[in-house]
């Protein structure tokens, strides 16, 4: 069975740059160590925006200039980019929230043999519950799971929410669930 970990928007925007939270930093680490220990498939995404992000639906609802193409916020964190060096990994670009490419790529791991889905990343509530979510409906009978302690939402609310929202869906939840060390 091929294990596969998606390692959603680790950017440096999405840290400590332009929608950067100090939930957010507080998992650095942890998902670094996730990434390092992992044997298997690795996929990153990219959150990738053009210079025309502000008049787009997005940039419209949420009016901050953040992981425009070939900035260093577009960037991957440097922790996570060091945990990623060597390993089996394939950064996927992606210029909404869930991506339909990376269910693709995932797709054709499946018509070969069965594989359990593991995602981490940033934020919980908009780009991993989205791309949990639409694997899911891909997916439905394979084991999608969500390390809440490698995840971090807009907010520490709004995190929680997205969580129980994925166990609505059938998606396992594993970790600490406040995505910020501490037991929930």
């Amino acid at each position: 069975m091929e294990k596969i970990l998606i390692v959603v928007d680790m950017q440096k925007d999405f840290v400590d740059g332009a929608l950067g939270t100090k939930e957010a930093e507080a998992i650095v680490d942890r998902a670094a160590e996730k990434i390092k220990n992992f044997d298997g498939r690795i996929f990153a995404t990219l959150d990738t925006h053009q210079s025309d992000y502000l008049e787009t639906a997005e940039g419209r609802k949420l009016p901050v200039a953040h992981c425009m193409k070939g900035t260093e916020g577009w960037e991957l964190n440097e922790t996570i980019a060091g945990a990623l060096a060597g390993k089996n990994y394939k950064t996927i670009e992606k210029i909404t929230f869930g991506s339909t490419d990376l269910a693709e790529e995932i797709g054709k791991i499946l018509e070969e043999e069965e594989a359990q889905i593991e995602l981490i990343g940033l934020c919980t509530d908009i780009c991993v519950v989205s791309n949990a979510l639409l694997l899911k409906a891909y997916f439905p009978e394979t084991a999608i799971s969500v390390d809440a302690g490698c995840c971090a939402g807009v907010t520490p609310k709004t995190h929680e929410a997205a969580l129980e929202t994925m166990k609505m869906c059938q998606i396992d939840v594993t970790g600490d669930q406040a995505g910020d060390g501490s037991d929930v």
